[in-house]
């Protein structure tokens, strides 16, 4: 084949073709060579950039027409440079689709109502511009929802009004119009639900006057409607209610009725039950006025009748309760005026009346009819015969026709007014048998039904008895007159019978006129004194009731002075304790340490120091003395004193009295004796304390009044010589006479009784010559007076005085407190036992009348003992552990009985514990009881110390569980005295 040549026109027509984008020109295929090559090649060329260009148009189509963003240009076959145009291509569409994608997510998201998508893509330029944008959207949006999911949620769920979405929200367009909506809404919902709420408050409150003014629409014009007239009508309902209530509660007006019109429902229950409570409250209390009324006007027979509950139904009892209680009361009331009335009536009309039968007939007259009897008769007692023997005679009777068919007399104790007459008590019968009396009258006649026979009395004595039958039973009323008439009836008997009296003693008076004229006037001078003596013994009745009234009264009065003296004397009793207690503490320590520093134990004093301490002693004593006799007179004006008797030894008196007063004899230099007659007991019954109390009493005043001369003491029987207002030495078969004799300054007559009074003395004068309080004597007689005895003086001045004590010498063992008589106070039950000193036994206890051991202080008893003072007064311990340490004791201190109970526990061998009674914490009983309480020290010697000198003070302390009990001030020989039991016994004291 002929090669074809190449026309270069037609290469450049095809290149100017297509590089005009028509890739449908070819070029010639009949080219060969070269030539055919370059347009085969180019042909190759023109139909990759044909195809190319059609794959462009079908992506382009597909993505950006279509929206099929997968599509992607796709050459098969190409070379390297057409496949990167294609990667370039389709990495441009990537590029492309991808923030499409991403804006196709977060738009669809938004769309779905979820704003928390946004776009993440790194993109830039335009692309970044728009994701900013997008995202800024998706932000504004999700905070323009929040803002109105806020206040949707704050108005709408929780209530709170006035919340309104944030203007600050840079939001526009039908967003920005959306939240003035909102906002539109919120301001509207919020304006109408406060007027509504304001209202309801207002209604809740009780304010009708208010309504709902706001400008609504809808269905809120409804509810506003509705609510209005809601407050209309309840306005409306609230004044009837009010009215009615007005009306009836407040303005009495009864009888009102609410009239409430358009109302149902609640509020139609609520009127009628108002307008019920109004009506039922109406008929109650015109129950009660009229009630009220009836009995203002007296009628007494009305009750309230209702029908009514609760409180009412209380009130309608208590109201009818007080109508019957004022019926019964008015009824009594009557009962009595008629009583009263009736009594004065019957006493008005027998004043004056002289004839025994006519006011025997007027009684039955008035009576009968009276009481409603329709038989009767009156027995008169008449006067006692020769044998004494008095009989009731039939005087009157009442509807008795014939005497024949009742007895005329009776005998005192016979049938029923016999003894209606020996028991002077009325007797009543009824359902009286047909056959045991009739009543007769013109019509017929019939039995009665009821018998009652009442006495007639005046001063316990009987004057007549009176009996009717009735045929209806005797009333209360009835009943209570007959029993207080007979009284009236008996006084004017007894007037008739001194009447009578009178008139008879008149006649045998004029009678002896006739005789002997010359005693005319005596007799008529005799009737004048029997006039007197008749008015005497009205006057004398009168003075008795009198009387009666004023010793009912003095009786009363000293009824309430009794009460007032027991009160007084319950408080003296406490006073006096208190007292004893507190002035005898000091005192204690003061005796104790003035009595030691006396004795001089060491030898370490001067003999000047030795007086001093002696005058310091000696006015203590005086001092306790003065004491004693005070606490003795207030124990006598209170009735607290005491005695104890028991057998004295009239040998031991004698030793114990010329022992205290032989150096008082010696220094004054006189005589002093005692002289025991032949004829006097051995030993007598009294009580020691108090007569040796007495008998120094009596020897201190002889010796005080006495400068030259004698005492002499004379002890014998005596026969006579004591007042007559000592009964118990008249009755008594023998008395002891003890006499106190001195030959001192004597007594004046007239003071020998004044010389007895509290506080008296023979010169009263402040320049007297003798001291004294003059409380001894006084005290002497009181004390006397208990043990049965008496006190008599004889004394002429210059010359001396003789004081004689008289006792009876039959007296018991006993004890005795004022007046009355008591067994003896048991011994302690821990003092026949006593404790044992340093594992010995100790002596049993010297018995009362024994004379008790002489002990020396100075012979060191308590040497290798183990005391324990208790006491709160640190004087007193003092004292007390001087006087123990003195006799060799080894003493322990405590203050109270808490801490006496604590040193007895952590110290052994205590032998034996002087225990204070008054101590605060824990007193002495409470102290004694608590360690007799532990077993250990059942047997411990306890010896009460106390300053309470007061009755049973000494059986108190022993039933606390004290070994032996010691007053205040403590005497040194008292003390040895009490605890001699426990003393170690000599063989085993340390030397």
């Amino acid at each position: 084949m002929a090669e074809v040549a190449a026309d270069p026109n037609v290469l450049l027509g095809v290149l100017a073709n297509v590089k005009g984008g028509d890739f449908t020109a070819r070029m010639p295929l009949d080219w060969t060579g070269t030539a055919g090559k370059v347009a085969d090649e180019l042909n190759d060329v023109i139909i990759a950039n044909q195809t190319l260009e059609a794959e462009l148009a079908r992506v382009s189509l597909a993505v950006g027409e279509q929206g099929r963003l997968s599509q992607r240009v796709a050459l098969m076959g190409s070379t390297r440079g057409w496949t990167d145009s294609i990667n370039s291509v389709n990495g441009l569409i990537e590029a492309l689709v991808r923030p499409t994608i991403e804006m196709h997510r977060v738009i669809g998201a938004v769309a779905d109502g979820d704003l928390s998508k946004k776009m993440s893509d790194d993109v830039r330029g335009e692309m970044l511009d728009l994701k900013t944008t997008i995202n800024a959207m998706v932000d504004q949006l999700n905070g323009f929802v929040s803002e109105l999911t806020r206040v949707a949620r704050e108005v709408g769920t929780e209530g709170k009004l006035g919340q309104a979405a944030a203007v600050t929200i840079e939001v526009g367009g039908v967003w920005k119009d959306l939240t003035d909506n909102v906002n539109l809404m919120a301001g509207n919902l919020t304006g109408q639900v406060r007027n509504i709420a304001m209202v309801t408050t207002a209604v809740a409150n009780g304010d009708l006057s208010k309504k709902i003014s706001i400008d609504v629409k809808g269905e809120f014009l409804e509810l506003k409607n509705t609510v209005n007239a809601m407050v209309d009508q309840l306005n409306a309902f609230a004044g009837e209610v009010t009215r009615v209530a007005r009306e009836v509660g407040v303005e009495g007006k009864l009888g009102g009725q609410a009239q409430s019109t358009g109302v149902g429902g609640v509020w139609k229950d609520l009127t009628d039950s108002v307008n019920q409570l109004a009506a039922n409250l109406t008929s109650q209390v015109r129950a009660i006025s009229d009630a009220a009324t009836a009995v203002t006007e007296g009628d007494l027979s009305r009750q309230v009748h209702m029908e009514a509950s609760g409180e009412v139904a209380a009130l309608k009892d208590t109201l009818n309760k007080m109508i019957r209680n004022l019926d019964d009361t008015t009824r009594q009331n009557i009962e009595q005026d008629w009583l009263k009335t009736n009594r004065e009536h019957f006493t008005r009309m027998l004043q004056g009346q002289r004839d025994l039968v006519t006011v025997s007939t007027m009684i039955l007259s008035e009576l009968a009819p009276l009481v409603g009897a329709q038989h009767g008769a009156f027995y008169a007692m008449s006067s006692p015969t020769a044998e004494g023997e008095q009989m009731l005679e039939l005087q009157a009777g009442y509807c008795v026709e014939n005497r024949e068919v009742i007895p005329t007399s009776f005998r005192v104790g016979e049938g029923l007014v016999g003894q209606c007459a020996k028991e002077k008590k009325r007797i009543l019968l009824t359902d009286v048998p047909d056959d045991y009396v009739r009543v007769n009258s013109g019509l017929g006649s019939a039995s009665p039904l009821n018998i009652i026979v009442l006495p007639v009395l005046f001063e316990g004595s009987v004057r007549a008895v009176v009996e009717l039958s009735s045929f209806s039973p005797f009333s209360v009323a009835h009943q209570a007159f007959l029993d207080q008439l007979p009284e009236s009836i008996g006084l004017v008997l007894n007037t008739i019978e001194a009447n009578s009296l009178t008139e008879d003693l008149l006649e045998q008076s004029q009678t002896l006129a006739e005789d002997l004229r010359s005693q005319q006037e005596e007799l008529r001078k005799s009737n004048t004194d029997l006039e007197s003596q008749a008015k005497l013994l009205a006057e004398r009745n009168t003075e008795a009731e009198q009387k009666n009234l004023e010793v009912e009264r003095s009786k009363r009065l000293l009824e309430e002075k009794a009460g007032q003296l027991a009160v007084s004397s319950k408080y003296k009793t406490e006073f006096i304790a208190n007292m004893s207690h507190e002035l005898r503490t000091p005192l204690n320590s003061l005796l104790m340490l003035a009595e030691q520093l006396k004795d001089n134990p060491d030898g370490n004093m001067t003999e000047t120091q030795v007086k001093y301490a002696t005058v310091i002693l000696s006015s203590g004593r005086d001092l306790l003395a003065l004491l004693n006799d005070i606490l003795d007179l207030a124990k006598v004006e209170s009735g607290t004193i005491s005695v104890e008797m028991v057998e004295m030894s009239m040998d031991q008196l004698r030793g114990t009295l010329l022992s205290e007063f032989e150096h008082v004899a010696e220094r004054k230099g006189l005589h002093y004796s005692i002289n025991l007659g032949a004829d006097g007991p051995a030993t007598i019954v009294t009580d020691p304390q108090r007569l040796r109390q007495i008998l120094k009493n009596l020897l201190a005043n002889a010796f005080k009044f006495t400068e030259q001369g004698e005492v002499v003491v004379d002890v014998s029987l005596a026969e006579g010589g004591w007042s007559t207002t000592a009964g118990s030495l008249d009755c008594s078969p023998s008395v002891l006479a003890l006499s106190v004799r001195d030959t001192g300054v004597g007594i004046e007559t007239e003071q020998q009784q004044r010389i007895f009074e509290a506080f008296a003395q023979g010169d009263g004068t402040t320049s007297r010559r003798f001291g004294g309080t003059g409380l001894g004597l006084s005290i002497t007689r009181t004390l006397l007076d208990l043990l049965g005895g008496d006190i008599t003086v004889t004394s002429r001045p210059g010359e001396g005085s003789t004081f004689t004590v008289y006792l009876p010498l039959d007296r018991r063992v006993s004890t005795i407190r004022g007046t009355t008589s008591a067994e003896l106070p048991p011994a302690s039950p821990f003092r026949s036992k006593p404790a044992a000193v340093h594992g010995s036994s100790a002596p049993p206890h010297v018995a009362a009348s024994d004379p008790p051991p002489s002990v020396n202080i100075d012979d060191h008893p308590f040497a290798g003992s183990r005391a324990l003072v208790v006491d709160d007064d640190f004087r007193n311990v003092f004292a007390m552990t001087a006087l123990l340490e003195r006799g060799w004791a080894e003493v322990y201190t405590a203050e109270n009985g808490v801490e006496a109970i604590a040193l007895l526990e952590r110290t052994a061998n205590i032998d034996f514990v002087l225990m204070d009674v008054m101590m605060p914490e824990m007193d002495g009983y409470t102290a004694m009881r608590t360690i007799r309480a532990i077993g250990r020290y059942d047997l411990l010697p306890i010896i009460a110390v106390t300053g309470k000198v007061v009755a049973d003070e000494r059986e108190r302390c022993m039933k606390a569980g004290a070994s032996d009990y010691v007053s205040k001030p403590v005497s040194m020989i008292e003390l040895l005295a009490a605890l001699r039991p426990w003393f170690p016994p000599d063989a085993q004291r340390p030397q």
